[in-house]
Parts: C-alpha cells; structure tokens; sequence
C-alpha cells in the first residue's frame, strides 16, 4: 500500500504541471529516449545537505549541514548507464565486469561527458548532463532524512544495494535490487556515480540550486559501489577524483534537463 501512496503522489504531481502554464516535457512523469533508458521525473523541492554527525558515523567533508533548494524539476535516470547502452554510443566496451545489463565502469568523468556529448548529437539536442551533487542527494534521499533513503539501519541496505557484503566483488545488472520511494535503482551501491560538481566544502548557507565551487582539480562521485562498506554507501557520503580517472567501481548515472 505504501508503494501505491507514493506512486499516486507522483501522478498528483504529474497532473499540477499538466494544468500549468508553460509546462512542456516535465509534465510526463517517466520518459523514455532512443536507448531505451528510462527517466523519472524528480520533483522541485527542498532538502538538508549533508549528514548529522550525531546520528551518523559521518566524515568532515559531509558537514555542516544546510538547506539546500532544486528550483526546477529534472529527469534523472532510473538505472546507472549499462554497458549496452554505452556501447551503443561509443562503440567500445572497456569494462572489468562484462555483461549488457551491468552498469558501464572503467570511465572517468572525461569519458562521461564525451559520451553525453555524443548521445546529445545523437538526439539532436543538449538536454543530457550529469547531475549536479546536490540533485543527485535530492533524488537519492527522496525526501527522507536518514543515512540512507530507507532509513538509519545498515542492516536493510542490502535490500536496496550491492555492496562489500553481498557483491562476491563485481558489479550485477542494474535494476535487481528495490528501488527508493522516487522509483531509481541502485542509489546505494553497485558502481559509485559521477556528478557534475569540482569538490568543495559545505557552507552552513541555505542555497539554491548549488553547483559546487566554479574551479577544482578534483571531481566528485556519489552512492558508494561493490567494494565499499554499507558506510560508503550512505546517502551524505562523498567522494571525489580527478576527472581523468578511471576505476572498476565509477559509473554513472544521466540527468534530462526538461524542454
């Protein structure tokens, strides 16, 4: 019942922007582009940043918490980009974990905005981007408050995610284990994703659609993999790279700005 609650929740939504002046592609909840890669429709809202170091074992970086608003609804992808579909756009396969399903890793932030360049060209316009690193906590708490979008119990996480406990050490087809409450896969765990931000530190400020500091060496890369602990895992957790590298735990995960 607690699925059909949300669920009808977002069809509510769905329907305000229908009635809405001006409101184009957002009025869809779901969409679905060439690649057959599924999109779901986050809504415009407010959240707190960062973790409560009372209640979590959390790092510096994740600190101090802040208000944090997403101006604008955004697509963002219900599933990390699988290897068949990053094939299908760059015809190459250079993944450690072999397999159609399993979500595209071994790519560096570089390779991450080559291939949305390129899916762009594709499609004919440039709506496709990494999420910033605040919409991607946003859409990964789906307007929860815990250390992870079910909750502050670790023992639930695998559930939802793959992780050092559950993965045998590789990555698994996406989309096996249960969503969270705005219906996107593989949150927690299975490859951490790239954001679109350069690394900085947190503000105590509220702040309207953050897009971290205008220059970095490092960027950053959310959600926690196959080989972290249900720690890394945390919705707060960050972590960061330069954009040129790449490892066999880094995906990605594609956000749709709506027409």
């Amino acid at each position: 019942m607690k699925r059909i609650k949300l669920w009808s929740l977002a069809a509510l939504y769905a329907c305000l922007l229908i009635l809405t002046p001006g409101a184009s592609l957002a009025a869809e909840k779901t969409y679905t582009n060439s690649l057959g890669m599924e999109f779901i429709l986050i809504p415009a809202g407010s959240f707190t940043m960062g973790a409560d170091k009372k209640f979590e074992d959390a790092t510096d970086g994740e600190t101090p918490q802040h208000l944090v608003s997403i101006s604008q609804p955004f697509y963002l992808g219900a599933y990390e980009v699988t290897q068949a579909q990053w094939t299908a756009v760059m015809e190459n396969n250079p993944n450690i974990f072999k397999g159609r399903s399993n979500p595209v890793e071994m790519v560096s932030w570089d390779d991450a905005q080559e291939f949305i360049k390129r899916l762009n060209q594709q499609e004919g316009h440039s709506r496709y981007r990494l999420p910033t690193e605040a919409e991607w906590e946003y859409a990964a708490r789906a307007g929860t408050t815990g250390a992870y979008s079910f909750g502050d119990d670790k023992d639930s996480l695998g559930r939802y995610a793959w992780y050092l406990d559950n993965s045998g050490e590789q990555t698994h087809p996406v989309g096996q284990k249960q969503p969270n409450a705005w219906g996107l896969y593989d949150m927690h765990g299975n490859v951490w994703e790239w954001v679109q931000d350069d690394y900085g530190n947190y503000s105590s400020s509220s702040v309207t659609d953050p897009k971290g500091p205008s220059s970095g060496s490092f960027r950053v890369f959310r959600g926690g993999s196959w080989n972290n602990s249900a720690r890394a895992c945390r919705a707060a957790y960050r972590n960061l790279s330069l954009p040129g590298y790449r490892y066999g735990s880094i995906g990605f995960r594609l956000a749709l700005s709506p027409e």
